[in-house]
């Protein structure tokens, strides 16, 4: 059949087209699929890795090599959806057979080797030369560095920890007194088991059941049902959302502490932490054995966080009047905090406080007060679970939905209320660009405050955290970034321009929240 309009033969829906005819039209052309394309499609049907690794086996006795594949393993079903299907499955077996577990599991330590004992007697042949050096009132310095290289020879030949038995490092601590504002916690003798509790029915059937929690944060002000976007934007409280998302991670630890001491058992627990609409994080939790309805919500309402960071009350440093980098002299001592200079004030050249002077400063206030407060809202959810049962299967197919998602997730114009949610993520995003995000931020300087760690270059409001969005991006559409662990709803930004060409969007880099 030939077409009246360019007058080449055209082909039925039967009869395939031969690509190789250059003389095609192009409108014809761009019509026949990509030969790679099939094959990719062709791949994900029969659960083959699309994106595969390739390797070379070298036999050592010929001398011949043979090449060969390996799986990426991606766990993202934009880069690989057989891998990212295997790795689902593999966490949903995991979740399975560990939620409910009849007998506790055994892993007893592997029997040490002979190098491992060679190193420890080494590490203590030298530690008593370094003592008797310290006795003896000379410099330890080099025997230090070398019991330093020797700890990490020990971890690397397969041994965890160290032989001290604890910290190596000091650790900078306040008062573990608890707020007067939180309710105190029963606290049972612990027993060494990870198992819960089993229940006789009247049929003599024996259950050990679990729970699946769900615990959210507090209100930030009256959101519009079904939409996630708050009723008055002025009166939403961005400042206090954009910590807790920042800090969640640190409530969730807090939480599973509080739970083992009430529980009485190394309670175990398989978690996912998602969005909700209105951009704060939420955590759902599978637990092994069971509590009491009523302990599982008095043990969320004392859970609680402080924040003991530096205030951030006071703006020092913003637009072009930012602090400047200084290199410090190269023959003086070094610190112990590792900077190779510091930031000034620009205008007296005055030194900013490095991070621990900061802290120092902090904890020599007996008034002062935690930078932020954490607390999980008052809606909490709590359901038994027997093993086995369909509501158990369903629970754990919500656990791991997130797993293979992509971690982008752009807003939708045509979705119903979209130019309110853009706007409520755009007001997240603003809330969150200078705040800081953990001790190494460079949104530090902002407040006067050298960051830990601090080098040349950085710049507030340009922080390389998953959680702090870089300036100059105000004319990108945000978007959603979901976190399939604990972590933070985080809230990052997308290019339209590159949406329209069907480009990933460029997306604000940050990190997990410390």
């Amino acid at each position: 059949m030939t077409d009246p309009l360019t007058g080449s033969s055209t082909a039925s829906a039967d009869t395939p087209v031969d690509a190789s005819d250059r003389t095609l039209p192009r409108l014809v052309r761009q019509t026949l699929p990509l030969a790679l394309d099939v094959a990719v499609e062709v791949a994900k049907n029969n659960g083959v890795c699309i994106r595969p690794i390739e390797l070379r086996r070298l036999d050592t006795h010929t001398g011949m090599t043979e090449p060969f594949d390996l799986p990426c393993g991606a766990t993202q079903e934009a880069k690989c959806p057989p891998c990212a299907k295997r790795n689902r499955q593999l966490r949903m077996a995991q979740c399975r057979e560990g939620w409910h577990l009849e007998a506790e599991p055994v892993a007893e330590p592997n029997p040490s080797t002979e190098e491992q004992r060679w190193l420890i007697e080494f590490r203590a042949d030298v530690q008593a030369k370094r003592d008797q050096a310290d006795r003896d009132g000379e410099d330890t310095g080099d025997w230090d560095e070398a019991i330093a290289g020797i700890d990490a020879e020990i971890n690397a030949a397969g041994m965890r920890g160290n032989v001290l038995g604890g910290r190596t490092a000091p650790k900078r601590s306040r008062s573990t007194r608890r707020r007067q504002d939180a309710p105190d916690l029963p606290k049972r003798a612990r027993t060494d088991t990870t198992l819960g509790r089993t229940f006789t029915g009247s049929d003599g059937r024996v259950y050990r059941p679990s729970l699946f929690v769900t615990l959210t944060l507090p209100s930030y002000g009256k959101i519009r049902a079904g939409q996630g976007v708050p009723v008055d934007p002025t009166s939403y409280d961005y400042a206090r959302a954009a910590r807790d998302a920042l800090h969640f991670s640190k409530l969730v630890d807090r939480f599973v502490q509080n739970l083992r001491r009430v529980a009485g058992y190394d309670v175990q627990y398989f978690a996912t932490v998602e969005p909700q609409k209105r951009l704060a994080p939420h955590l759902h939790m599978a637990i092994r054995g069971t509590l009491p309805r009523a302990e599982i919500k008095a043990i969320a309402a004392a859970t609680y966080h402080q924040v003991w960071w530096p205030s951030v009350d006071e703006v020092r440093f913003d637009g072009d009047h930012l602090p400047v980098w200084a290199a410090r002299d190269e023959l003086a001592e070094p610190n112990s905090d590792g900077q190779a200079g510091d930031y000034l004030d620009p205008a007296t050249g005055e030194l900013l406080p490095t991070w621990d002077e900061a802290l120092d400063k902090l904890d020599q206030d007996d008034e002062a007060e935690p930078l932020h407060v954490l607390r999980f809202g008052d809606q909490v959810d709590v359901q038994g679970i027997v093993a086995g049962s369909p509501d158990a299967h369903k629970r754990i197919g919500y656990l791991t939905k997130y797993l293979t998602k992509s971690l982008g997730e752009t807003l939708d114009p045509d979705d119903i209320g979209y130019h309110a949610r853009r706007d409520h993520a755009a007001r997240m995003v603003e809330a969150l660009r200078y705040e800081p995000c953990s001790p190494t931020c460079a949104n530090w300087l902002r407040y006067g405050v050298q960051p830990k760690g601090a080098k040349a270059g950085m710049v507030p409001g340009r922080c390389r955290s998953k959680a702090v969005p870089q300036q100059g991006s105000q004319a990108r559409t945000p978007r959603l970034r979901r976190s399939s662990g604990p972590g933070l709803a985080q809230v990052v930004e997308q290019d339209p321009a590159r949406t329209q060409a069907g480009s990933p969007g460029l997306g604000a880099r940050c990190a997990r929240p410390a």
